[in-house]
C-alpha cells in the first residue's frame, strides 16, 4: 500500500479551482499525494465514443481534454503547484464512472463538486456528485460552488434573456 491519495474529479468548469483547492488542503492534513482527474469522451455514440474499444481514434478530443485538466490546474494554484504531490490524469469514460474507478481504495478520498443543479438538468443528467456518493468505495467530499459562481451565473442569466442588472444586487 503506498502513499494516501485524495482524489480530485476536474471538469475544467468554473467549479474546478474551488474543488482543487479543497482537494489540496485534504491532502496536506492528510499528509497525501493529490489526484486531479478529468474524464473526457468523444461525442455521439459512434466508434470512438466512450463505449468503443478503439482508444486512440479521437487525438483531438484527447488533447483538449489534457488542455481542459492543464488550464484548470493552473488557474487553481499557478505555476508554483499545490504544494503536495500532484498527478494529473486524463482518463476516457463517464465523469461518474471514471471518477468511482479512480478512488477505488478505501484509504482515499474523493472530492468532487456539487456545482448547481435545477430541477430540469436533475431530471435529464443525473448528478455526477450523487452518484460518487453512492458508488464511492472510500469517503466522498461534495464541494458546494463558490458563491461567487452563483452571482455568475445570475449575471449570465440576466444578460442572456437582456434583463436590467443592478450591480447593487451582487454587492450583498
Amino acid at each position: 500500500m503506498g502513499r494516501p491519495r485524495v482524489v480530485a474529479g476536474v471538469s475544467g468548469g468554473p467549479g474546478s479551482p474551488t474543488t482543487l483547492h479543497r482537494a489540496a488542503d485534504e491532502a496536506r492534513l492528510r499528509g497525501a499525494e493529490l489526484w486531479a482527474v478529468l474524464a473526457w469522451q468523444t461525442p455521439g455514440g459512434g466508434l470512438g465514443s466512450r463505449t468503443s474499444c478503439v482508444c486512440d481514434s479521437y487525438p483531438e478530443y484527447r488533447m483538449a481534454a489534457a488542455g481542459r485538466l492543464r488550464d484548470a490546474v493552473v488557474e487553481a494554484f499557478g505555476r508554483g503547484g499545490p504544494g503536495v504531490p500532484l498527478t494529473a490524469q486524463i482518463v476516457r469514460g463517464t465523469p461518474r464512472a471514471v471518477l468511482v474507478d479512480a478512488a477505488r481504495d478505501a484509504d482515499d478520498l474523493l472530492v468532487v463538486g456539487a456545482g448547481r443543479r435545477g430541477r430540469l438538468l436533475g431530471a435529464l443528467r443525473p448528478s455526477v456528485a450523487r452518484y460518487c456518493l453512492r458508488h464511492a468505495p472510500c469517503p466522498v467530499l461534495a464541494v458546494p460552488p463558490n458563491p461567487l459562481e452563483a452571482q455568475l451565473h445570475t449575471v449570465r442569466r440576466r444578460n442572456a434573456w437582456h434583463l436590467p442588472l443592478d450591480a447593487r444586487e451582487l454587492a450583498g
